[in-house]
């Protein structure tokens, strides 16, 4: 939503440099700048990102400015600032998603899937960025399964340098286009069978968990079922007959469309992502400090840019002891401040980050529970945590949290053996993916005298397991419908003949307006992730990989033809209805 920007300084006195920057993942900055760039030994080079104004996976990487900040710096010897402007980030902030697929899908005489053949040219632009690779194959091919059992699947993808900017993750990194082929296809099986897509949809569904699937992913746990009769539901979908007729003697074509997305989250584990030649792992890491008047700082390798952690991770805390949330307070994208972490991408916060807390806290729960034993003389067994008091079970004998904590820094009063101080860390490393799921349902009237969509109405139903915090994951959602609905219908870089970028300023670039979108209609189903020790499965990216096949499901049940590109533009739309 801001374009980047970078502060590079340099202490002579020290020789060391500090780097403001807007990133997702301070920690692998300052890792690359070091390892891979020579800026500095990790020990003199400290990374800050402060609040960074969304990152949406552009502000994953390393770009030249930030390295050029930091030798300028020294070279001047004073802090040394670059901003970028907008058209400098349409030119050269990664770009998201250029495919071209074709893909086909057999099925037999009772409508079961039987195989899906894809073969997909990925655009990489100009240069290897430090996903381009993975993205359209390990985050794409592995997800060609869906929400269907299919029991084999054949997937090419040939990977193209072009004269464009750089390809990499944007919101849903992969998981978007897989859902769109396989969609797509589905919806489209459906009108050639002359079959209701969602029974279609029902019949194909894996309904006996764990599944492996034929392209790597190993499904732990859901129930696609629900989610979709939810979202049928919520819409009214077996009244649309009725609102299709209607609209048709008012000059409308009236659509509806059906996407049942699965996505992979918490890239994990280490192992698997090492296997493929990575240079990093996928764990993350905590640090609980409750200080000795109880107030409790959370230091969190996760980095927070608008996802709302602040909150989240202190309602996790404050909730497990029975504080006020005011009490807590959480430390993020300082690398001085906070041991190595893994940043913020691929909605890993809550499933990957909150877990390390989780563990964490466990650990202080443990050693506090000692303390508050052996100060009130009872056995550690019968201590329980209520509204910010260690109590003795079937007494009134209880000490509070800061007496706690006090004891464990004056350390006048310990059990034997124990150090004094009250801090724990912890590092997590998934031993699965989580995979969200659900049902969207798209209702869209065109004009064909001028090919303009209305969406009329929109329902999203999810499963993300565990909810912590209600509130937060409705905004979520709400920003991934919208760019997955800008997807379908607006967004688009184009570039003429010779490769000069056409659409470099939002004059020429067509974002989504609130006037744009409908208001939306959430629901939630719930199965718990058994992976993790919170349940949770991540949200920030389904909005963005459910919601655009279910657009143009709807807008070519509405025109009647197939033949339809994104961005499904108003003259893209008009040339399919008149042929």
């Amino acid at each position: 939503m801001e374009p980047r920007a970078a502060i590079g300084e340099y202490n002579e006195a020290e020789e060391h440099f500090t780097l403001y920057t807007t990133s997702q993942n301070p920690h692998v900055a300052r890792l690359v700048l070091s390892a891979f760039y020579n800026i500095a030994p990790e020990h003199k080079l400290r990374v800050v990102a402060p609040d960074v104004g969304g990152g949406f996976g552009s502000k994953i990487f390393i770009y030249p400015e930030e390295m050029v900040a930091l030798w300028a710096s020294k070279k001047v010897g004073r802090p040394v600032k670059w901003t970028g402007d907008r058209s400098e980030a349409f030119l050269t902030d990664a770009h998201g998603r250029d495919h071209l697929t074709n893909a086909e899908l057999a099925l037999d005489a009772n409508n079961k899937i039987t195989g899906l053949r894809v073969k997909t040219h990925a655009n990489l632009g100009a240069y290897m960025s430090l996903f381009s690779s993975s993205v359209p194959t390990y985050l794409y091919a592995t997800l060609l399964s869906g929400q269907y059992n299919i029991p084999n699947i054949f997937a090419e993808v040939i990977s193209v340098y072009t004269n464009t900017t750089p390809v990499d993750a944007y919101r849903g990194a992969g998981r978007p286009e897989a859902s769109f082929v396989v969609e797509r296809l589905l919806e489209t099986a459906a009108r050639q069978l002359k079959v209701d897509p969602a029974e279609l949809r029902r019949k194909n569904f894996i309904t006996q968990f764990p599944h492996q699937t034929p392209v790597i992913m190993a499904y732990d746990i859901g129930d696609f079922g629900a989610s979709l009769d939810a979202a049928m539901k919520a819409i009214d979908y077996t009244g649309f007959p009725g609102r299709k007729a209607k609209a048709k003697s008012e000059g409308k074509l009236r659509g509806i469309g059906i996407s049942c997305y699965i996505e992979a989250c918490g890239i994990a584990p280490s192992k698997a992502v090492g296997s493929l030649g990575a240079g990093v792992g996928l764990w993350e890491s905590a640090e609980v400090r409750v200080n000795p008047v109880g107030t409790i700082e959370i230091l969190t390798g996760s980095h927070s840019h608008g996802q709302g952690h602040e909150t989240t991770f202190a309602q996790l805390v404050a909730g497990r002891l029975g504080i006020p949330i005011s009490q807590v307070q959480i430390v993020h994208g300082d690398t001085d401040k906070v041991q190595f972490g893994m940043g913020t991408y691929g909605s890993r916060s809550a499933a990957v980050g909150m877990s390390a807390i989780f563990k964490a806290m466990e650990k202080v729960e443990a050693k506090a529970k000692k303390i508050a034993a052996h100060q009130l003389e009872a056995s550690e067994d019968d201590i329980v945590i209520e509204n910010g008091e260690f109590k003795v079970t079937g007494t009134d004998k209880s000490i509070a949290l800061p007496m706690v904590a006090l004891a464990a820094y004056t350390a006048h009063n310990l059990p034997d053996g124990m150090e004094p101080g009250l801090k724990e860390g912890a590092f997590y490393d998934p031993t699965n993916f989580t995979f969200p799921a659900g049902a969207y349902i798209c209702e869209v009237e065109v004009d064909p005298g001028t090919g303009k969509t209305t969406i009329i109405d929109f329902v999203a139903a999810d499963d993300f397991g565990q909810l912590i915090n209600p509130m937060i994951v409705e905004g979520q959602v709400h920003g991934g419908l919208a760019q997955g609905i800008g997807q379908a219908l607006l967004e688009g870089a184009v570039y003429d003949s010779s490769g000069q970028l056409l659409t470099a300023s939002f004059m020429d670039y067509a974002m989504p307006r609130a006037d744009d979108l409908p208001s939306f209609k959430l629901n939630h189903t719930t199965t718990l992730c058994p992976g993790n020790p919170l349940g949770v499965k991540g949200c920030g990216e389904a909005g963005a990989i459910g919601s655009t096949p279910a657009i143009i499901n709807a807008i070519t049940d509405a025109i009647g033809s197939e033949k339809l590109e994104m961005p499904a533009t108003p003259d893209r739309v008009w040339h399919a209805i008149h042929g």
